[in-house]
């Protein structure tokens, strides 16, 4: 299978990454594929925040069955040339036949291409967790979520969220801060899987991400306090010998399997 991954970011956000030892985004995304993909996949990365010419020589976009979109630290409603370029690609995606999958940006670029709207979200910064996802009946039964349980957490950072969704777009999941946290929708020939969240992080990319944003989370009251904080930093990057209250919580986000579920099942769902 021949996948698209589409990277969010601007160079000078993977940069913040490489710089501290870090996968990218992408890196990251790519991993995950390569992973849980039960036949072969070739991936070919694309950066169209970083430069307009961003399609390989002799690649064109019929050369795809799959297309997946990181996350990004751009905000869609600034509408600079970095993000035009996503929407605009998202558009000329939708006119082939397509099996797409969104993670947190990838989800608000699909949304607004596809007619919808994403605004600053009113309950602000969802961070590092996003707590007591639930399932309503369209997502129990969506085979994006086959074999997972009804209510769960995920690793997250977003401040924005989608308001308006497209046209025939099914809600799948949803928390008390984002309503839209899984949606999914079919526009021309192509079928689009998104969740607001991050299936594709692992626990110690995401103590790295702590640590490269702990004045933000202190600042915006993710943790009360800094001993809260490394606690949790501390779980990520060092899960053995959890207690049970522990394992409750984090078994979620700590077992790969069943955090990374939403992708493995859209790789290998025969549409």
């Amino acid at each position: 299978m021949n996948i698209l991954l589409v990277d969010g970011n601007e160079k000078e956000a993977s940069d913040r990454y490489t710089n501290l030892g870090m996968d990218t985004q992408f890196q990251v995304y790519e991993k995950i594929l390569k992973k849980y993909s039960k036949s072969n996949v070739n991936i070919t990365t694309i950066h169209p925040a970083v430069d307009d010419n961003y399609l390989p020589l002799g690649i064109n976009l019929d050369d795809f069955e799959a297309v997946a979109w990181t996350g990004s630290l751009l905000n869609i409603y600034n509408e600079t040339k970095s993000i035009t370029n996503q929407i605009e690609l998202a558009k000329e995606l939708f006119k082939r036949k397509n099996k797409i999958f969104g993670s947190c940006w990838g989800l608000q670029v699909l949304v607004t291409a596809a007619g919808g709207k994403v605004r600053k979200n009113p309950n602000g910064l969802e961070a590092v967790l996003a707590k007591n996802i639930k399932l309503n009946q369209e997502g129990e039964a969506h085979p994006m979520y086959k074999g997972k349980k009804k209510l769960f957490n995920a690793f997250c950072w977003h401040y924005d969220e989608a308001e308006i969704l497209p046209k025939k777009t099914k809600v799948l999941a949803s928390n008390k801060i984002s309503q839209y946290q899984s949606i999914c929708f079919e526009i021309n020939q192509s079928k689009v899987w998104a969740v607001q969240y991050h299936p594709e992080f692992d626990p110690k990319w995401m103590a790295g991400l702590m640590g490269m944003r702990k004045d933000i989370l202190l600042e915006q009251k993710i943790y009360e306090n800094l001993t809260e904080f490394e606690n949790e930093k501390t779980i990520l990057q060092n899960p053995n010998n959890l207690e049970q209250k522990e394992l409750q919580i984090y078994n979620d986000v700590l077992d790969e399997d069943i955090h990374s579920l939403e992708l493995s099942n859209w790789l290998n769902f025969k549409s």
